[in-house]
C-alpha cells in the first residue's frame, strides 16, 4: 500500500497508549484520533496523553462520533469482556471502520459467546468491514503458534502449553489483575465472582480444537493463588508475606477418547498460565505430542510489548481480509512489516 493506513486508537489505558505510540513510530501508519471516556484525558492533546514529547495537534474525544477526520481502521483496547466491549465494536463497524481489538473474549468467541459473535459477524459483513481479536495470549502463544507447529506433524495426540510470567516487569493493571497484595480469602472471593484472573483460555481452547477438527466434550478450569513468603515491592504494590503475589490457572480440554465415543473422554489440550511477582524461569513452553513429538521454548515474550506488536502488525492483514469476524487462524501469517 502506497498511502498511510489511518488509525484511530480507541482506549487510552496503558496498552492503548503504548499501541498509539507505536503507531506514531511505524512507517505506513498514521495516528489520526484517540478515544477514551476518562474525563482527565478528554480534550487533551493525544500526544501528551500517550506520553510523547510533542503534541499531535488533535485532542482525545469521548466517543468515536466526535472524530471528524477520515480513518481506515480502529485499534481497540478497552475491556476483556463481551458485555463491556460489544457495543463499542458495533459502533466502530457502523462508522465504516475495520477493527483490530485486544479484547481477549473476541479472539475466538464461538465457544463461549456464540450469539454475540454471530451478531458482530453479521454487522461486519453488512457494512463490508473486518473485525479481529488478537494479542500475545490469546492470539498467539496458546493457540495460533501451537497450531502452526502442527503443520510439521503427521499425527497430533495432544498439546500442552505453559506460560510463566514475571509480573514484576509488567504494568500496574496487570499486577492488579493477578491479585497482587490481596489476602487469600479476598482472592478466592474475586475468583468466585468471575472477574479476576487471566481471560482467554476458553478462547484459545476453542481456536485449537475447532481448527484441528476436535469436538470439546468437557472443559475444566482451576485457579489458585501464589502466596508470597517474603516482602515483595514493585512500583505499584507492596506484598506482605502471606498475601497473594500472583496466580496459577490451568484449563483442560477433553475430546472423544476414540471411536467417536463421548463416554470415554481424554485430555487433549492443557493450558497452564502462571503469573506472579518475582517469578523465576519466565518463558513459554509449547509441547506437541504425536508424530513427531515437538517442544518449543520461547524466552523474552514480554506480554505488553508483544501485545502491542501483534495488534499493530495485524492491521495490514485485516485491511486485506474479507468482511466479517475473523481470527488469527483465518488470516495469512501475521509478520512484522
Amino acid at each position: 500500500m502506497s498511502e498511510n493506513i489511518r488509525v484511530i486508537q480507541y482506549g487510552l489505558g496503558p496498552i492503548g497508549n503504548a499501541t498509539a505510540r507505536y503507531i506514531v513510530e511505524r512507517a505506513g501508519l498514521e495516528l489520526v484520533g484517540g478515544v477514551d471516556i476518562d474525563p482527565a484525558k478528554v480534550g487533551k492533546d493525544v500526544g501528551k496523553v500517550i506520553g510523547l514529547e510533542r503534541d499531535l495537534d488533535f485532542a482525545v474525544t469521548e466517543n468515536l462520533a466526535q472524530i471528524k477526520v477520515t480513518a481506515d481502521v480502529v485499534l481497540h483496547a478497552t475491556s476483556s469482556y463481551f458485555d463491556q466491549f460489544e457495543d463499542q465494536i458495533i459502533e466502530i463497524l457502523e462508522a465504516g471502520l475495520d477493527v483490530v481489538s485486544t479484547a481477549e473474549e473476541l479472539s475466538f468467541p464461538w465457544l463461549a459467546h456464540p450469539q454475540q459473535a454471530a451478531e458482530i459477524d453479521a454487522v461486519a459483513k453488512r457494512v463490508g468491514k473486518t473485525v479481529l481479536g488478537t494479542g500475545v495470549n490469546p492470539g498467539f502463544i496458546m493457540d495460533s503458534f501451537p497450531l502452526n507447529l502442527t503443520a510439521i506433524c503427521q499425527q497430533v495426540e495432544g498439546i500442552d502449553v505453559t506460560r510463566r510470567i514475571n509480573a514484576s516487569t509488567r504494568r500496574g493493571p496487570f499486577q492488579a489483575k493477578i491479585g497482587s497484595g490481596m489476602t487469600v480469602d479476598d482472592f478466592n472471593a474475586r475468583i468466585a465472582a468471575g472477574r479476576m484472573g487471566h481471560v482467554g483460555l476458553p478462547e484459545s481452547m476453542g481456536m485449537v480444537l475447532d481448527t484441528l477438527g476436535k469436538r470439546l466434550i468437557r472443559y475444566d478450569s482451576d485457579i489458585e493463588p501464589v502466596v508470597a513468603d517474603h516482602l515483595i515491592t514493585t512500583d505499584y504494590f507492596e506484598v506482605q508475606p502471606g498475601q497473594v503475589q500472583g496466580l496459577r490457572q490451568v484449563g483442560r480440554a477433553y475430546v472423544n477418547g476414540g471411536n467417536d465415543q463421548e463416554t470415554d473422554p481424554r485430555e487433549f489440550l492443557t493450558l497452564t498460565f502462571i503469573a506472579a511477582l518475582e517469578l523465576e524461569n519466565e518463558g513459554d513452553i509449547i509441547q506437541i505430542f504425536g508424530s513427531p513429538n515437538l517442544e518449543a521454548n520461547l524466552k523474552g515474550t514480554n506480554g505488553d510489548i508483544a501485545t502491542v506488536a501483534i495488534a499493530v502488525n495485524s492491521i495490514r492483514r485485516v485491511k486485506e481480509a474479507a468482511p466479517g469476524l475473523v481470527t488469527m487462524r483465518d488470516l495469512p501469517i501475521v509478520t512484522f512489516w
